[in-house]
């Protein structure tokens, strides 16, 4: 039988091992590392002696904010120090930045500072990073998941390059398992992972690649396991099961780009619609543990609210661009919670697609050629020569009115009298239909 023994023989976890060496190995970010970018140029030899900016990385968990700052730091060839922001104090900043002065002008040597989670740093810890970045004695790369602007001060920001990573792409996830099996630094060719196994990995991992490799090196375990109590000499195969059992989580039949992903979405957006709160949160929770995007989840919800709830509730739309502000600012998982609020929000209250209906029915008017010339005293008076063509002649002023709707025409002459919006006596909206009526009377549209 093969020997497990290179998935076993490093105490040091795979997701570590596999750290890529130099940038050409780094999975994803592209837009970071096209040829002449920051980071490019902050890892070419050619930069020790240069005076290099400061970058803060700013992205999801698992997506290589400290596998470039390390790769980086080999390629450049520049010293490396790593702080937590967890664990290091002033103190210790203070003696990293006296340190990086000293290697700088006793030897020559450039310090690349990685300090991770910076957010968690106090006002005071990152004033004490300012000398030290702006005198150049040390070359700041900041790993943060929450925005900058909310946790990074305006002196650091403006001495930095605001870099945003992206979650990685499944083909990006994909090859990187790839690698982790066969390189001689992961699994060597212990294992051989099947399409199923392969595939599960990837979607469970949502885009972290440390949790990909985190899930693969246990999967690799059991498979070894097993392999071993069957006393087969064939290379241990990776299934789908061994992920699964490896995760302790049921996996679901998912395909981000597939069928199951528009089904999914279909039925949650439905069921919302429909006001089923337990079906919608229903399918919420098998888009997030399947590992769908929670930015396009936070966006079907801003376009429910404002497609099939409109004025019936305003404060819909509210909640669910609010649900989005805080997926992107908190991230996932705490970013389940917005999301269900805002769906059971979305599921419970009022519905009315009548403002939906009347954009529509507009552009379709529009699309036909049915618009007609913007009416004279609606027109734009403030240029020279306005007045002489007749341009806001006549126009009535709305709030020197006793009710403060003036009755004039608004519509180009083909449309007047076209009604568009059509209020239903769906929560507020009902309101608006009253107020709506007594509004056209005036207009002498009623």
């Amino acid at each position: 039988m093969v020997s497990s023994a290179p998935l076993l023989s490093s105490p040091t976890p795979l997701a570590v091992r596999m750290r890529p060496t130099s940038l050409d190995e780094v999975a994803g970010q592209g837009h970071l590392l096209r040829p002449g970018s920051p980071l490019v140029a902050l890892a070419s030899p050619d930069s020790r002696s240069a005076a290099a900016v400061s970058v803060i990385l700013w992205g999801p968990p698992g997506t290589g904010k400290t596998t470039l700052a390390q790769a980086i730091a080999r390629s450049s060839g520049r010293r490396f120090v790593e702080l937590s922001a967890i664990t290091a104090g002033v103190k210790d900043v203070r003696e990293v930045m006296q340190d990086a002065l000293n290697q700088r002008d006793l030897y020559g040597q450039s310090t690349i500072l990685f300090l991770d989670e910076i957010h968690r740093f106090t006002k005071a810890q990152q004033d004490a990073l300012l000398p030290g970045v702006e005198n150049g004695w040390v070359v700041l790369i900041a790993a943060t998941t929450e925005n900058p602007s909310f946790s990074v001060i305006a002196p650091l920001l403006s001495r930095s390059l605001l870099l945003t990573l992206r979650a990685l792409t499944d083909d990006d996830l994909g090859s990187l398992v790839d690698r982790a099996v066969a390189d001689p630094r992961g699994l060597s060719g212990a294992v051989a992972l099947d399409d199923d196994a392969r595939g599960a990995l990837v979607r469970l991992a949502s885009g972290d690649a440390r949790r990909a490799l985190t899930a693969l090196e246990a999967a690799a375990t059991l498979a070894a396991g097993d392999a071993a109590s069957d006393d087969d000499e064939a290379t241990p195969q990776v299934t789908a099961e061994h992920v699964a059992a490896a995760v302790d989580r049921a996996l679901l039949r998912y395909d981000r780009q597939g069928d199951e992903h528009y089904d999914v979405i279909s039925a949650f957006i439905k069921s919302i619609r429909g006001s089923d709160v337990d079906a919608a949160i229903h399918y919420l929770a098998r888009m997030i543990e399947a590992g769908e995007d929670p930015r396009f989840i936070a966006r079907r919800l801003v376009i429910s609210a404002a497609e099939d709830i409109g004025l019936a509730d305003p404060h819909a739309l509210q909640i669910a661009v609010a649900a989005a502000d805080a997926v992107a600012f908190i991230g996932m998982p705490e970013g389940r919670i917005p999301l269900a609020e805002a769906t059971a929000y979305l599921a419970t209250t009022a519905k009315s697609n009548a403002a939906y209906l009347a954009i529509d029915a507009a552009i379709a008017d529009v699309r036909a050629g049915s618009f007609g010339a913007v009416p004279p005293h609606l027109r734009d008076a403030h240029y020279a020569g306005a007045k002489r063509l007749g341009h806001g002649k006549g126009y009535v002023y709305p709030h020197d009115t006793d009710l403060g709707v003036a009755a004039q025409q608004y519509l180009p002459d083909p449309l007047v009298g076209r009604r568009y919006y059509t209020p239903t006596a769906h929560g507020q909206e009902r309101d608006v239909q009253a107020r709506l009526e007594r509004i056209r009377r005036i207009l002498g549209d009623g």
